[in-house]
């Protein structure tokens, strides 16, 4: 639950993660054009969904990650399709994330860093292990009902490579950037304490 004092704070938290995440996402990726005119990317995205989890809470922070990729996507004629998708499942890694730093670690409360560690490496990882299995599977039923299944079996291989490679590369940075901006935050009282 966010005190009253801090709502401004995580309110201009979402903005910012929803800003970073559209910037890393759309001008950071490598792009990979699949057969037909679909494509896959390799991008750090996902570590700004994390990111915001860990640092506002799941919500606040899924929400951020989600507005601004699928504002990248409405802005790219090739993803532009896939923004219902990127919002709901971008959403969902943040949830998954928070409630596991927030709910079961209880990561702002604490002060034993190897707790802290611990938990913000479970939960980079429940959120991006979802998106592992959520993302090709969402992607794949979505490519179905839109493009025809040669097209989506087809895409479901390249997507399953690149949404892991996206969610190790993720969750390393989301990790280490926590850790080492932790501190600071704390230090000068802008580390929320989530319950």
């Amino acid at each position: 639950m966010i005190r009253n004092n801090d709502k401004a704070y995580t309110i201009a938290m979402t903005g910012l993660m929803a800003a970073l995440s559209y910037v890393v996402f759309t001008f950071g990726q490598i792009k990979l054009t699949l057969p037909g005119g679909d494509a896959t990317s390799i991008h750090l995205g996902n570590a700004v969904c994390v990111l915001g989890a860990l640092l506002i809470g799941g919500f606040w922070g899924g929400l951020g990650g989600a507005i601004g990729m699928t504002i990248g996507d409405l802005l790219d004629p090739v993803y532009v399709v896939y923004a219902p998708k990127t919002f709901i499942l971008k959403l969902c890694i943040g949830l998954i994330t928070g409630l596991v730093a927030h709910r079961i670690g209880k990561i702002t409360a604490s002060t034993d860093k190897k707790h802290i560690l611990k938990y913000v490496i479970l939960a980079s990882a429940a959120g991006l292990l979802f998106n592992m299995v959520a993302d090709p599977l969402f992607g794949y039923y979505y490519k179905l009902l839109i493009i025809g299944k040669p097209a989506a079996e087809l895409a479901l291989v390249w997507n399953i490579a690149s949404t892991s490679i996206n969610a190790v590369i993720s969750a390393i940075a989301s990790v280490l950037i926590y850790m080492a901006a932790r501190p600071a935050l704390h230090s000068a009282g802008l580390l929320l304490r989530l319950s």
